[in-house]
């Protein structure tokens, strides 16, 4: 972990490191390494030898912590394996940016739909911000068909947190919801248990999309709380 710090100070950005600090409030320990660097570092753990990296693993930096979430998703290792690390890790996610990151790595979902979607449950009825967005956005990465729209919809609206990069995450969910299954979306803003802020905001988002016409924007901006 000695060399991959060292690594990772030798690929710093300051330029950069202004520019992701100004995306990331109050995180104060990012050393400012672009993403595209980050994955070849991964890729190359993930090949090499992830098993020690995860047994001396630090956790210091924000780049060291995205590292991790990044390997998880490289790494050919089998579905409970990739429970068993994304167990360890998921707790150390305390941003939007290494939660998005991370989800949208982890392409083994695609092959264990339902395995993923069980282990899911645990931090979707979690009372803590960043466990509860894992699992909105990996619903929003791998979800959104119909076999599970229902379910999503259903579990949205028994979260009780109102913590701001929950409910951004839930009008994320909502807005790229109403692109890919409309009608049964369009269905839940008409009747639900969101918040005020939650309801309006998965509104604008939506209206600020291409994919939707004038006029459904404008049938959806009469739903506004």
């Amino acid at each position: 972990m000695d060399k991959v710090r060292e690594e990772l100070f030798k690929k710093q950005d300051l330029e950069y490191k202004k520019f992701h600090s100004s995306l990331c409030p109050n995180v104060d320990n990012i050393i400012g390494v672009r993403i595209p660097e980050l994955r070849k570092m991964a890729q190359k753990i993930a090949k090499e030898n992830y098993e020690q990296f995860f047994k001396d693993v630090n956790s210091e930096y924000y780049e060291e912590i995205l590292l991790q979430g990044l390997v998880i998703g490289y790494a050919k290792i089998s579905i409970e394996e990739t429970f068993k690390y994304l167990k360890s890790f998921i707790p150390k996610i305390d941003n939007w940016a290494v939660c998005d990151t991370t989800c949208s790595n982890l392409k083994i979902t695609k092959k264990y739909m339902k395995e993923m979607w069980e282990f899911l449950e645990q931090y979707i009825n979690s009372d803590k911000e960043y466990e509860i967005r894992f699992a909105l956005v990996m619903y929003l990465d791998y979800f959104l068909n119909e076999e599970y729209i229902d379910d999503i919809l259903k579990n949205i609206d028994k979260i009780k947190n109102k913590e701001y990069y929950v409910q951004m995450a839930i009008a994320w969910l909502i807005s790229v919801a109403y692109v890919k299954q409309k009608e049964k979306t369009e269905k839940y803003l008409l009747k639900n248990n969101l918040d005020r802020f939650s309801q309006n905001k998965s509104i604008q988002k939506i209206c600020e999309s291409s994919r939707v016409s004038e006029d459904d924007k404008n049938k959806l901006r009469k739903y506004k709380k």
